[in-house]
């Protein structure tokens, strides 16, 4: 097989280079790419880009199919919002629902329902019901809901989120058929530096993926729709202007002469004259870009960064949650790891409600419950505080979306400042995201 060729900008680490070349070589790619807000993902990094002649990748695309950005110029001059900006963002938080369910009786009707029910590939008919009661809902993670103030002068809305529980059952079941499972199956755990999934894209399993790819990000750009509306109509304004794109997805595309499927994970098409709006964090101002016509371009496969790219795990920012051993005292606020707890039982040989390990209260017991089992390098309270001292109207948030958890946008444009033009600055005023701890499997 002749030398793939792979571009790579910024500061990106080995592992994540691996990955993208691993991926281009199990499916005789026509070239591949490596943004500069890259970092390690399951199977292709977050940030690659991979044309593949005759394959799709689910794993590629991954979980949150048609993850991406939605971005409005309102008709309200920023000045004049910001006098009303906590009762907005209060009725924001309140009326748009982050993570797992929806907490307000909002009917929401649209014709991307009516397709599901429909569907061409028939297994993704039973997602229907809860496709409904998830669309307009926002999740968890990374995925927000904004306001900023133009570099024009106007209040613009901008919203990050994918195709919810729809297209990570979708994802999900299509891991299962490529391992001889059935789609209703929980995808098999793989590792994080594991082989691609390729499907050959004139086979059967390869076009029903594609249809059923398709219809999850049509649900996508549904939900970044809906939930704009809904808080225009809580501003009482009208959209002037709007971007709207994918980064976890895949468009068939011409490359080195080349027609190939283009998996894009975790990052925007921007070709000559597209533009995309690219999120930043809580705390600093996010863009709206546009492609240029240039050498560089062609080399990243018309694609540009879809974030800042984190530079730090959720974990080592938050710290951890997860089962622990609690003293059930009164007042007592000892605890210990459940490994550390059962090691120590083992040992004594006693029984599990008859054991403690707490100095202070030596006769008592210990309980299961879930808590903190490591603390993070973030202190969420002062960046809080720091946001509020900046104006930022911040509803939920955590530690783990803090602005140290990123890179710095402008740092990773850099690295691109040849095939991308800023055509504005979006500085966050207003920012909702899921509260800590909030239940989601289906975050970014």
């Amino acid at each position: 097989m002749s030398e793939i060729p792979i571009t790579v900008r910024g500061g990106v680490d080995d592992r994540a280079v691996a990955q993208l070349e691993r991926c281009a070589r199990a499916g005789d790619a026509v070239a591949g790419a490596l943004c500069a807000d890259g970092h390690v993902g399951y199977s292709q990094p977050i940030g690659g880009a991979i044309a593949y002649p005759d394959h799709i990748s689910p794993s590629g695309v991954g979980y949150d199919i048609g993850c991406g950005n939605k971005a409005v110029r309102t008709d309200i001059r920023t000045d004049e919002l910001r006098a009303d900006l906590p009762r907005v963002m209060d009725e924001i938080f309140d009326r748009i629902s982050f993570g797992m369910g929806r907490k307000n009786d909002e009917p929401v009707e649209h014709p991307v329902l009516d397709a599901i029910a429909d569907a061409d590939f028939a297994p993704q008919r039973s997602l229907a019901s809860g496709a409904r009661k998830q669309l307009g809902t926002v999740g968890a993670g990374n995925h927000y809901v904004d306001l900023f103030a133009g570099d024009d002068g106007f209040a613009w809305v901008g919203v990050h989120f994918g195709s919810r529980g729809f297209g990570h059952k979708t994802a999900s079941g299509f891991l299962s058929l490529a391992a001889g499972g059935r789609f209703t199956d929980r995808a098999p755990n793989g590792e994080m530096d594991a082989d691609p999934i390729l499907l050959e894209a004139d086979s059967e399993l390869g076009a029903s993926y594609i249809a059923a790819m398709e219809l999850a990000g049509a649900y996508a750009y549904a939900g970044r729709d809906v939930v704009v509306d809904k808080v225009l109509e809580i501003l009482g304004a009208t959209a002037t202007y709007e971007v709207h794109n994918h980064h976890n997805y895949a468009w068939r595309e011409r490359h080195l002469g080349v027609d190939a499927w283009v998996v894009r994970k975790g990052c925007t098409p921007a070709f000559p004259g597209q533009e995309g709006f690219v999120g930043a964090t809580m705390g600093e101002p996010s863009v709206i870009l546009r492609g240029l016509d240039t050498a560089g371009t062609a080399g990243l496969l018309g694609s540009t960064v879809h974030g800042a790219g984190r530079v730090m795990s959720r974990s080592q920012a938050a710290g951890r949650i997860a089962n622990r051993m609690e003293c059930n005292a009164r007042d007592c606020d000892f605890w210990a790891p459940m490994a550390e707890f059962r090691e120590a039982r083992e040992r004594a040989g006693a029984e599990n409600g008859r054991f403690t390990l707490c100095p202070r209260h030596p006769d008592g017991k210990m309980t299961k419950r879930r808590g903190r089992v490591r603390d993070g390098v973030i202190d969420f309270g002062a960046v809080q505080a720091e946001l509020r001292g900046a104006g930022v109207e911040l509803r939920g948030g955590a530690a783990d979306e803090a602005p140290a958890a990123y890179k710095r946008l402008d740092a990773v444009l850099a690295a691109h400042a040849d095939t991308v033009e800023v055509l504005h600055r979006l500085t966050p005023i207003g920012v909702a995201m899921a509260p800590a701890d909030t239940a989601d499997p289906y975050k970014d």
